[in-house]
């Protein structure tokens, strides 16, 4: 082996440490982020999306949110935030990147909502106070979470009694867009973790969305 062969591998080592230090390593995250971030806005705002994704349908699975505080989780655009906003709900928009948490202020600004809010969170802590919240809501967004045990027993905190989180995420056994089978995460897997995170009940539908299933944690 060469000394520049070496040196190629240690780097590549080292590299593959830091993102995992920093929560980057998710390799979810990494493909996601191979596109633009103008692609990306593209993407989760492009007009075909409701009628796949049936935001309006989805949301109804919450009940009433009148009043209600939620926190979306990996908020994105606030394709869904600014939705919950027009139902009445008070939505902390929490994202780890800086430029969807400009994007949602900037719509908030053209909107004149005061009920959506962002808030810079961490990969590894969604920065909640005890029973800060409702609801969670967390979509196309699970199978981005590292820890995801540690990650939702920090949600658990975060929820009032009798509180729920709704989650949306790509079916592992159906090939459609998205990302790659092996990032994907089963009902099955999704109802372990939240269990061992400290939800107590689950209600999963999987014939609402073709390509996405629905999971509601309750705490």
């Amino acid at each position: 082996m060469t000394f520049k062969s070496l040196t190629f591998i240690c780097i590549s080592i080292l590299f593959v440490i830091s993102c995992t230090q920093d929560q980057r390593g998710n390799l979810s995250n990494i493909f996601m982020n191979k596109r633009s971030f103008e692609e990306l806005v593209n993407n989760f705002e492009n007009e075909e999306r409701v009628e796949w994704q049936k935001p309006e349908q989805v949301l109804d699975l919450l009940g009433d949110i009148q009043g209600k505080k939620i926190m979306d989780i990996g908020v994105g655009t606030g394709y869904f935030a600014f939705r919950m906003a027009k139902r009445g709900a008070e939505v902390i928009a929490a994202d780890v990147d800086d430029r969807f948490l400009e994007y949602v202020n900037n719509k908030s600004s053209k909107l004149k909502t005061s009920l959506v809010t962002t808030r810079k969170v961490e990969y590894d802590d969604p920065l909640l106070s005890e029973n800060e919240i409702d609801h969670a809501l967390i979509v196309n967004t699970y199978h981005h979470i590292d820890d995801r045990e540690e990650y939702f027993a920090k949600v658990v905190k975060g929820l009032k009694d009798g509180g729920s989180m709704l989650v949306v995420d790509f079916k592992k056994d159906k090939k459609s867009p998205g990302p790659p089978k092996r990032y994907r995460v089963s009902t099955q897997n999704v109802k372990k973790e939240l269990t061992k995170a400290g939800f107590t009940s689950f209600e999963v539908n999987r014939d609402l969305l073709e390509n996405h299933y629905v999971v509601i944690a309750q705490k």
